[in-house]
C-alpha cells in the first residue's frame, strides 16, 4: 500500500510541476520560436489547438521577441503536411515567408528538437522559445536541452480543453521516456 501511495504522490507532484512550468511562460528575445505541430482538420485548416500555438507565435513575432518562426510537424492521418499548413496560416497572418522555417519531418517532439538544432546551426541561430500546449512544455524543453540547447524558453498556447487532463496523464510517462532516452 505504501508503494502505491508513493507512486500516486510522485505522479501528482509531477503533474503539478508540469502544470506550473507550462503555465509560467519564459519569454525572452530569441532567434527562433519553434511551434510544434498538431492536428490539421479534414478541410486542411489548423485545428483550434494548432491555431492557438500559431497565434502565440504571431504575437511573439509582432512583439519583437522572435527573429524567425520554425514550424514543425509531420503528415497527419488527415493527409496534410502540418508544417506547410502552419506556414500558410502564418503567411496569411502577415508573417513574412522568409522568416518562417519549415520542418516537415517533425513527427514527434524529439525529432522536432533534433531537426531544429540542425536547421538553426546551419543558419548560426542559437536561442529558442518553444511554443506548444502547457502540458507539453516540460518535455519539449527537456528534448531541446538533450540536443544541446543551453537555454530553452517557453510560451504556452492559450487554449484549454477537457482533453488536457488525459494529456497531463500521458505526459507523465512520456517525460520519463524522454528523460531516460528511451526510443519512440
Amino acid at each position: 500500500m505504501r508503494v502505491l501511495y508513493v507512486l500516486l504522490t510522485w505522479f501528482l507532484l509531477h503533474v503539478l510541476v508540469v502544470t506550473i512550468d507550462g503555465l509560467n511562460d519564459e519569454i525572452h528575445h530569441a532567434d527562433v520560436g519553434v511551434v510544434l505541430g498538431n492536428k490539421v482538420e479534414q478541410d486542411g485548416t489548423p485545428s483550434d489547438r494548432l491555431k492557438s500555438r500559431l497565434e502565440k507565435a504571431v504575437e511573439l513575432y509582432r512583439d519583437g521577441y522572435l527573429s524567425y518562426i520554425l514550424v514543425s510537424g509531420g503528415i497527419g492521418i488527415e493527409g496534410y503536411d502540418e508544417a506547410k499548413v502552419m506556414k500558410s496560416y502564418l503567411v496569411q497572418k502577415g508573417i513574412p515567408a522568409d522568416r518562417i522555417m519549415v520542418d516537415s519531418e517533425g513527427v514527434n517532439t524529439r525529432a522536432t528538437a533534433q531537426n531544429s538544432r540542425k536547421m538553426m546551426d546551419a543558419m548560426g541561430l542559437q536561442s529558442v522559445i518553444v511554443i506548444t500546449q502547457f502540458y507539453h512544455i516540460s518535455r519539449t524543453k527537456l528534448a531541446f536541452h538533450q540536443v544541446g540547447y543551453d537555454s530553452v524558453y517557453s510560451a504556452h498556447a492559450d487554449y484549454f480543453e477537457w482533453r488536457d487532463c488525459y494529456s497531463l496523464f500521458r505526459e507523465f510517462f512520456a517525460y520519463y521516456k524522454y528523460l531516460f532516452h528511451m526510443s519512440e
